[in-house]
């Protein structure tokens, strides 16, 4: 009586990591074909054509393509550690101090997770030509910096995670406000913060729209972006669309490697806590 709910959830679970892996996977195996293979053959089998076709991409615009890696990489990597210290600090203030609209700024946070991000972009791109910084790498990165879910996440994190008594000791024997949530609050708060940071490094590298609103010179598009741009030429010259494939399964790889970089932490924080219990 009790195995049949967890057979069915296993097979639920099962199913949906089936779907959301298998694009993943055709991914890396259409990516092993030249050109005629990609559209002959509808197999998963792998061929031998993954390193001509990373060559190929290389060469192709004198390395463009690691270009937009590189750019990708600055867009997400300092869009997401700024992000999160912004989200740390004002999940911090929202937790630990009481100042009068507090309760309605928390609840524009909350409008403000609900609202998404494409409907801005256009705002944005109005404001940034104003002040003259579209199609600037500032363009990208400053709209980055502040996310409505990582300060909701950090506010709940810090409510949870660092005890009112350890701040009023630091207060007791001097510390500064910035000093105790720098060296104090920030490493009780490490465990969520890599939450935070992984979430909006993962939504930084896949964004499409704001860069694409945003830039016009190619040497500054992310990986989204330009390989949109191959994508479309691919209607006219099919053989981008191996470039494109192949690109597409380079791109992700950096995210593997984060994830499996940081699950670490996750594991410390639930040893932790079950140690605590």
């Amino acid at each position: 009586m009790h195995e049949k709910p967890s057979i069915v959830s296993s097979g639920i679970l099962i199913l949906g990591a089936i779907y959301c892996l298998f694009p993943v996977l055709w991914v890396i195996m259409a990516s092993t074909k030249d050109g005629s293979e990609l559209f002959s053959t509808l197999t998963l089998a792998p061929s031998t054509h993954l390193w001509s076709n990373i060559v190929e991409l290389t060469q192709y615009r004198d390395g463009l393509f690691w270009r937009w890696m590189l750019n990708t990489a600055l867009y997400a990597g300092v869009g997401a550690i700024v992000s999160t210290w912004v989200s740390a600090l004002s999940g911090y203030v929202l937790a630990k101090f009481d100042f009068p609209g507090k309760g309605t700024v928390f609840k524009i946070l909350l409008m403000g997770v609900l609202v998404p991000g494409v409907i801005l972009a256009i705002p944005q791109y109005f404001l940034f030509a104003q002040v003259g910084l579209t199609n600037t790498y500032w363009s990208v990165l400053l709209p980055q910096i502040i996310s409505p879910y990582g300060i909701y996440l950090a506010r709940i994190y810090a409510a949870a995670a660092v005890p009112n008594d350890v701040i009023e000791a630091a207060r007791t024997e001097g510390a500064r406000e910035m000093y105790i949530f720098n060296r104090i609050a920030m490493p009780m708060m490490a465990p969520g913060l890599v939450t935070i940071f992984l979430f909006q490094f993962v939504a930084v590298w896949n964004n499409f729209m704001l860069p694409y609103i945003m830039l016009g010179n190619d040497h500054l598009f992310p990986i989204t972006v330009g390989l949109n741009g191959l994508l479309n030429q691919g209607a006219s010259a099919p053989a981008m669309y191996t470039l494109v494939i192949t690109g597409a399964l380079l791109s992700i790889i950096p995210l593997v490697i984060l994830f499996l970089v940081l699950q670490r932490y996750w594991r410390v924080d639930l040893a932790a806590g079950a140690v605590k219990a």
